[in-house]
This record gives C-alpha cells, structure tokens and sequence, in this order.
C-alpha cells in the first residue's frame, strides 16, 4: 500500500511535495489542472516494470501500452530539459523485511516500509536515463538503510549505508548503470560478496507496480452479449472492457468477499449484485449463458421489483458505467492500489453518495479470512461522494486516518495541491474558496433576480 508520493518537474507539476496516501484517497480538483498526471504516472512505471528492455529507463508508451505520454520532453514541466523528473514512492512492504550482511552475523536491518526515488533526464540528442534512484527501508519512521545507485561524475556508482560493500575476490569489474528507474543489473550485483539483499528492493518495487491498476473516466458501453471462455483477466482493462470476464471468472473460481469484520461471506457475482442493488441502482441482477454450453453470456437487469428481466442495453446508462468501478474494487488482488478517474459518472447524486459507502467497504473487505488490504485512490468532482464519506467519518464508519482528500488547482507555478484536514466530526478544517463552484454567489444572484422580478410585477400590477 503507497503511503506517499511525490513528483517533481512531471507534467504540470513542478514540485507536488511529499503526499500522504491513504486506503482511501480522494482528489478533487478543476477541469486540466494536473490532477490526472499524478495517476498516469504510476501507469508509465507500471508499463516500465513489465517491459523487457531493462535498458530503458522509462517507458512513455506507444498504441499497444497502458498510456502514451508522448516524448520524455512532453512530460517535463514547461518542457524544459535541463530539469531532471524525479518522483518518490513510499509503501508498506508485504511483510516486515530482515535484510541481513552475510559477512557480519550481528549486522541485522529490518523495516516494514520503503522509499523509492529515482530521478531521470535526457537532452535533445539522448534518450532519458536514469541519473540516481535511492531506497531507503524504515522501520516506525526511522531509516534503517540505504542504497543508492546511479551516475556520478559520469560513472555509474552504488553506495550503501550503514551496511558497507565488500568487493569480491577476482571480481574487479566497475559497477554498471542502472537498469530501469529502479534495478541493478546482474553483474553489478555479482561484484559484492553482500550485496544479494539489494533484490529484495527490487522484488518488492515490483510487486507494487505490478498490482497497481487504473480505470479511466470514459468506460465501454454495454454489450447484449459477453464472449468469455474461461480466461482470468488480470483487470476489468482502463475502459471496464473486461468487466464481465472478471466476474464470471472470480465467480468460477469461488472468491468470497464480505464487507468487514463479522459481515457474512457472499460469493462474488452475489456479493457484486448487493452492491448494486444497496446503491440503488437496479432491484436485482445476474449474469448467464445465452443457452447451456454457450461461451457467450448475457447480462440481466431488473429494475423493481415487480419489472420484467431486461438485457444490460435496454436499461439507464449508469449501471455499465458504474459497474466496471463496482467489479474492480473488489476483483484486484490483495494488497493493490486502484487508481479511478470519475467512477461517479452519469450517476444520480443519491448514487454518487452510496458509491462513497461501497468504497469505504473495499478497504475494510475481507476474502478467505484475511483482511484484502486495498488501496483505492479516485479522482473525483462529487461533492455527494464527499459529502457522504464526511458523514461515515463523523458516524465512526471510517477514521480520518483511513482517509485523504486533497484539492487540486492550477496557477502560473503549475499545479497546486492542497491536503484538506479531516477531524473526527467528519469536518473540514481548511475548507478551500470555489471549492465545488461558488455556490454563495449563485445564491445570491438567484435572490437578486428573484427581487427584481418581484418589483417589476408589483410595478406592471400598480400601473394596470
């Protein structure tokens, strides 16, 4: 689970500082101005990590990847490319990590999270390379160890601190560049007698990327009919194409999910058709073959509880469009980060504000008896949504703790974020001015009018 993050010189971003990620982390924020970026970041290490060119220090995409973002330049802030990017990830690790020196027993470092930054540049004439990325292990805020690789002076270097290197015998080749934004290559690695902890960094910086997962604000419409043989997506795919794939194959396999602690366990396409049903959306809902033995399965709607079974297509667009989100928060695997852009679209705003519980419940789920551990992060512009998640922090359904909002703006220094303070009253202690619009102003106007109407029929009333 991230836990901050931070991003410098990306995009219109000079310099976010350090974020506070939490389960549930939500960002608000005007029409362009960056708040997006932050998300298609991720997805450029996401694709990097899952490229096989571990010569490359970044992969910005092409037609067949997560997200194209143009040329290394595109990506700077004001394009300018004597700045470096440089971002930092912290998270959780999936257990408590005890690295230990193999030449001194008693030389024992463990920590439970970890620190990733990495910084990038490139000229006209080069393809961008990796300058430096650090890790750093913490064990309860306090830095346990770091290591830290990348190019000095021209010549690649790596350094570690407190635990010192050891050269091994006969091996006296010089360290090589970086591999990626965040590897050491092989041979590099094999030049120290102590330095096989440094692929635990490695392992756990991808098991991260790998389970992030991003869902787009713009998903596909519905279908009549679904194609599924049998296949186990890895998503619901950035448009909700897989949506139904998903949920026919957690089904198969007999995932069982409740909603937190002492809820009872439901199998999943069950367990997806009460959410739906709880967000007051449709009356009841299911998923078939179009006849036995078939590989192509339709889906059921019924609206109320008195009306006719109708196929997906025949009903409001809201349901497809908020099912994708619904079938993703809880289909990922334990232990991932979901990233959302807008799951609130076309939705009523009674809705909006249900769907606000239903991500409260991804984070607390459990499945098989263990806590999912899921991290969602969306971006949002409902103040039904939020509304709703300040009522179920002031009801103690969720802490403050659990939770982050943050405002984003644009000024002429680029993007600027804004962490909104939560209490535990559900209030916002720092609430920004045009927030959700200004909402006063309409007000006011609205009464001026109303006023100047009024007089104006009073004065066609004394003049008749």
């Amino acid at each position: 689970m991230l836990t901050e993050l931070r991003l410098q010189n990306f995009k219109a971003w000079k310099d976010t500082e350090s974020m506070r990620l939490a389960p549930l982390t939500v960002i608000f924020g005007t029409n362009s101005s960056g708040k997006s970026s932050l998300g298609h970041l991720l997805l450029a290490l996401k694709q990097t990590v899952l490229l096989t060119d571990r010569k490359r220090s970044l992969h910005l995409g092409d037609e067949n990847s997560l997200i194209d973002l143009g040329t290394f330049e595109d990506c700077l802030y004001d394009h300018d490319l004597s700045r470096l990017m440089s971002f930092a990830l912290s998270w959780k690790s999936r257990g408590d990590l005890v690295l230990k020196d193999i030449l001194d027993p008693s030389a024992i470092f463990q920590g439970d999270e970890l620190t990733l930054m990495a910084e990038i540049g490139a000229s006209k004439t080069e393809q961008p390379e990796t300058r430096r990325f650090t890790y750093t292990l913490h064990q309860q805020g306090h830095e346990e160890l770091i290591a830290s690789h990348g190019r000095r002076d021209g010549k690649p270097f790596l350094d570690c601190h407190p635990l010192r290197l050891v050269h091994a015998q006969g091996r006296n080749w010089g360290v090589e560049a970086p591999e990626k934004f965040y590897r050491f290559s092989d041979k590099t690695l094999s030049r120290y007698q102590n330095a096989h902890f440094l692929t635990d960094f490695v392992l756990e910086a991808e098991h991260l990327l790998e389970n992030f997962y991003h869902l787009g604000p713009l998903r596909s419409p519905p279908k009549r009919v679904y194609p599924w043989s049998g296949d186990t997506p890895p998503d619901v795919g950035a448009e909700g194409e897989l949506t139904i794939p998903a949920l026919l194959a957690a089904t198969q396999q007999g995932r069982k999910l409740n909603r937190g602690p002492k809820q009872k366990y439901q199998p999943f396409d069950t367990f997806i058709a009460s959410w739906l049903k709880d967000l007051g959306i449709i009356h009841e809902f299911k998923v078939e073959p179009i006849a036995a033995g078939r590989k192509e399965y339709e889906v059921l709607i019924q609206a109320h509880g008195s009306a006719p079974w109708v196929k997906l297509t025949d009903v409001g667009f809201g349901v497809s469009q908020v099912l994708p989100a619904l079938v993703q928060a809880f289909y990922a695997p334990s232990n991932s980060v979901l990233w959302m852009e807008q799951p609130e679209i076309h939705l009523h705003p009674r809705v909006q504000a249900n769907l606000a519980d239903a991500f409260i419940s991804a984070i607390q789920a459990r499945e098989d008896g263990e806590n999912r551990n899921t991290q969602l992060i969306i971006e949002s512009h409902s103040e039904h949504f939020l509304n709703r998640l300040q009522r179920r922090i002031a009801e103690g359904g969720v802490t403050p703790d659990e939770v982050a909002i943050y405002f984003v703006t644009r000024n002429r220094l680029g993007a600027h974020l804004e962490p909104l303070l939560l209490n535990e009253y559900g209030d916002i202690e720092n609430w920004p001015d045009d927030f959700f619009g200004d909402d006063m102003e309409d007000i006011t106007q609205r009464a001026l009018a109303a006023a100047r109407k009024r007089r104006a029929q009073k004065a066609q009333g004394a003049d008749a």
